[in-house]
């Protein structure tokens, strides 16, 4: 290692300005990050920088004569206690007196942080006696933990002397509240972090598996063993020469990790943002093209923080023993190889896993069949990682394994926490080879929030959750479904297979149905189960596309979707599957909208299956019904068929065709009452439905109608999801809405009257609309999504040209939108608005000003003005 730059010691105390220090800093940083990318140790890295700070405060000390002080104590704390400063790392430092500081020591003492702080260092500081330090550290396990690994940089040793005298264990924090704290601190802040370190923009430091539970594990073996480091703690039996060396390799990881982020990012944070990773991930070596760095950074990541939260579980678990006496002592046998230690189980042979590889797999099984199971024996824990290590082979390779394989996922609570376990401790991993590959397999998108295989576990909890009481009050019609399925481990290897191609290239659909359809055969499923399995994981997306991009009270569509569904059978496993996998992909995505349209396509192609594919509905029955029942409703709302009649000579056919009997008649009800104002009449329904607000406009037609109020709703930051688009036959729009706020919430009903007042002037005002140009969101420049627009075949009956387009998710998008479509003089019949992520995948039934389907050089000439204008972001 090079030697490092000039040290500040060097310079006498009064030759060090501001200038000058400013020099060293300078220096220094480019020369850490020159020995950086030379692959110097990152502890020494670490390490050097301490050292740095060191003698650069020393000076200063000195300088403002604060040597001077005979009982004055300059004390660093936290991770400079520990000597350990990353590029941008805070400085923390506890100024230590024997009695509070007099007005000019105070002064003196203010000079010397102002002048840190004009240094641009981020600085923690505190002024405080011994007492203070201990009355404030018995009320904050924090403080005391900086305490008590506080270290000496100079002054007063005998004032330090004190300090650690008085934290002492015998005095302060005795080592068993130390670490029922500490504990109790740690599992406050996973559950800051939803209890995984499975993010997309994980928190390096902070996550489950991250670099603060290696310092837990080390401050509570400070404090019980006084062991100073984590070698000392394999003395001490706690940790194998094996486990320290692979704590350290961890840990030596995430440093280079946090220390390559501060490079890029010139400041303190440990949050990996999508837009800092390919950096970082270029600062650490990762190559390849496109986002192959970044995934490969990632996958080492996730792979990292697994392995340590495993030994911070062990080892949690040891000092439990150790340091508060907790043996258990209701030790029960469950088989002759397993028993029961209070809530955990634990092999009764120490080598059992290493003799006989199917234990393994006994071993989960036990865990489904005993409830009162919580979790895995320390010890245990320790012997299943060092066989999973030894496994010659994959397990599913032999046929005992397979056999338990199934009964596990037969049992009805095989995928509720053995499942769980058997992901946490890389078990489904040493099972097949195809889950080994998506472990931290990173999706680099705003879509999904979790690498592939935590996604598939959450997947497979939803399967299960449906089943409980919990899924009966929050997914009905799932619960009632999986409940009746003969066979639900059919769904769940459905679920385990759906994303498994992901990161191969290809279509991953397909890749995985291959997969899954060998898997099944290899474990001894019939043809038939095995070819149900394949179907749904080809056809996993199916049924979310159809639902939220197709326009579901179309009946082609519906025929359509069911021919490809087949059966009932088929229809009842796609359906659990589907909300399964909505659910699992991030904790905000799921919504009452999208709850709503899967249920209206279930039923829907239900009632189509039932009738037969060969009998499609007679459109002209469902309208006359539809007409019957709102006239019901109508007269019972004392509004007589006399006067609803000639306002529904003006409606065509399609418009009774697409709109429940309850949306007619609270349309006539208000357009009544409205009379002959030429005036927009603007109304949102008061009792949600359908999951989200709908929004009724009936005013007389007008050139891009549709981008106004989208333009106006997006003043509102109000989101568009779903758009019927009508005209009637004396050219008034007859428009619906379904608009949700930002958090897939109804309108708050405080916003409805002013909503209205807004869309009301924002339809009278005959100027473009206003549309707002906010540049996008830093996650969203991270992502080059091109603007694509295809075409599919028109529609038999309503002859219209229905559009794709996928596009960035950008401000005003869908006025921009609309005006392109007003532009070209374009009828938007119905609008289906998805947005994935960073993405747009907006589908749109359109006719020419001729009320004709596009033609292709129509279609040609659409395509070119929607890229240019979305892409190259032209004027409107």
């Amino acid at each position: 290692m090079d030697a490092s730059p000039l040290a500040p010691a060097l310079f006498p105390p009064d030759q060090l300005s501001l200038a000058t220090c400013k020099d060293m800093l300078a220096r220094l940083q480019d020369w850490l990050e020159q020995r950086f990318h030379a692959g110097d140790d990152i502890m020494e890295l670490v390490a050097t920088r301490s050292q740095h700070m060191d003698q650069l405060l020393t000076g200063l000390w000195q300088r403002f004569g604060l040597d001077r002080d005979a009982r004055l104590a300059l004390v660093a704390v936290g991770g400079y206690g520990r000597g350990e400063l990353h590029p941008y790392s805070d400085i923390d430092l506890l100024i230590l007196s024997e009695a509070p500081a007099g007005e000019e020591l105070g002064e003196r003492i203010g000079a010397f942080i102002t002048l840190l702080w004009d240094l641009r260092l981020e600085v923690g500081h505190s002024v405080r006696s011994v007492a203070e330090c201990v009355e404030e550290g018995e009320k904050d396990i924090t403080v005391a933990t900086n305490l008590i690994e506080a270290r000496l940089i100079t002054g007063c040793y005998d004032t330090f002397a004190a300090l650690t005298r008085a934290t002492a264990p015998d005095r302060f924090w005795p080592s068993q509240a130390f670490f029922e704290a500490k504990r109790k601190e740690q599992e406050e802040r996973h559950r800051q972090f939803q209890d995984t370190s499975y993010k997309l923009e994980p928190d390096i430091k902070s996550s489950p598996g991250g670099l603060r539970d290696i310092q837990t594990i080390s401050w509570v073996a400070r404090r019980h063993f006084g062991a100073a480091t984590l070698s000392e703690m394999v003395s001490h039996g706690f940790l194998t020469r094996a486990e320290y060396r692979e704590l350290l390799d961890c840990q030596n990881f995430l440093w280079k990790l946090r220390f390559a982020l501060h490079l890029v990012i010139r400041r303190a944070d440990n949050r990996l943002l999508f837009d800092r990773q390919r950096a970082v991930a270029t600062a650490l070596g990762f190559a390849g093209d496109g986002n192959e760095p970044v995934e490969q950074m990632m996958k080492r990541f996730y792979q990292t923080v697994r392995r340590v939260a495993e030994l911070n579980e062990m080892l949690l678990q040891l000092f439990d023993e150790a340091i508060l006496g907790h043996i258990a002592m209701d030790v029960r046998m469950l088989t002759p190889e397993f028993r029961l230690r209070g809530r955990l189980i634990d092999v009764v042979r120490p080598d059992l896993f290493k003799q006989e590889p199917a234990a393994i797999l006994r071993l989960f099984y036990q865990i489904a069949a005993h409830p009162q199971i919580s979790g895995i024996y320390s010890t245990t824990l320790r012997q299943l990682r060092d066989a999973r290590r030894r496994l010659p082979g994959f397990l599913c390779e032999r046929a005992d394994c397979r056999r338990l394989f199934m009964m596990l996922m037969r049992h009805p609570r095989g995928s509720d926490l053995a499942l769980t376990l058997m992901h946490r401790y890389g078990i489904l991993a040493a099972y097949f080879p195809q889950w080994s590959k998506i472990v931290g397999q990173m999706q680099f998108d705003m879509f999904h929030a979790y690498p592939v295989d935590e996604h598939t576990h959450r997947l497979l909890k939803n399967i299960y959750l449906f089943r409980e009481p919990a899924g009966k009050r929050s997914h009905p019609l799932c619960h009632e479904i999986s409940t009746r399925l003969r066979k639900p481990e059919l769904l769940y290897l459905a679920a385990l297979f759906h994303d498994i191609a992901k990161g191969r290239g290809g279509d991953h659909s397909e890749l995985g149905a291959e997969d899954a359809l060998d898997f099944c055969l290899q474990h001894d499923l019939d043809k038939s189960d095995a070819r149900l399995v394949s179907w749904l994981v080809r056809q996993h997306l199916l049924m979310s596309v159809t639902a939220q991009r197709r326009d579901i009270y179309d009946p082609d569509v519906i025929r359509e979707f069911a021919t490809q569904v087949r059966d009932e059978l088929h229809l009842d496993y796609l359906y659990c599957l589907t909300v399964a996998d909505i659910c699992a992909t991030n904790d905000h995505l799921w919504n009452d909208w999208k709850g709503s349209l899967l249920r209206e396509l279930y039923f829907a192609t239900q009632k189509a299956l039932r009738l037969g594919l060969e009998n499609p509905p007679d459109l002209r029955l469902r309208i006359r019904e539809n007409k019957l029942q709102a006239r019901q409703l109508l007269e019972h709302l004392d509004t007589s068929y006399e006067r609803v009649k000639p306002l529904w000579a003006r409606f065509t056919a399609d418009y009774f065709l697409r709109h429940t009997p309850e949306q007619i008649a609270w349309h006539s009800r208000h357009i009544l009452a409205h009379g002959d104002s030429r005036r927009p009449l603007v109304q949102i329904s008061q009792q949600p439905g359908r999951g989200g607000s709908e929004l009724f406009i009936y005013s007389p037609d007008s050139p891009n109608l549709f981008g106004r109020v989208a333009a106006a709703l997006d003043q509102k930051n109000l989101n568009i999801h779903d758009a019927q688009i009508m005209t009637s036959k004396d050219g008034y729009a007859l428009d619906t809405f379904i608009v949700l706020e930002p958090d897939g919430q109804p309108v708050s009903g405080d916003r409805l009257s002013d909503l209205c007042h807004s869309l009301s002037e924002a339809l009278l005002d005959t100027a473009p609309p206003a549309i707002r140009r906010r540049p996008p969101s830093r996650r969203h420049r991270e992502f080059d999504v091109r603007t694509q627009v295809s075409f599919l075949q028109p529609q038999r009956l309503t002859k219209r040209t229905l559009m794709e387009l996928v596009a960035l998710d950008t401000p005003g998008l869908l006025a921009r939108i609309g005006a392109v479509f007003s532009r070209q003089g374009l009828n938007l019949h119905a609008a289906k608005i998805t947005t994935i992520g960073e993405r747009v995948e907006d589908f749109f039934s359109l006719t020419n000003s001729e009320d004709r389907p596009l033609s292709e050089q129509e279609q040609a000439q659409l395509r070119e003005k929607l890229v240019d204008e979305l892409n190259q972001g032209g004027k409107i």
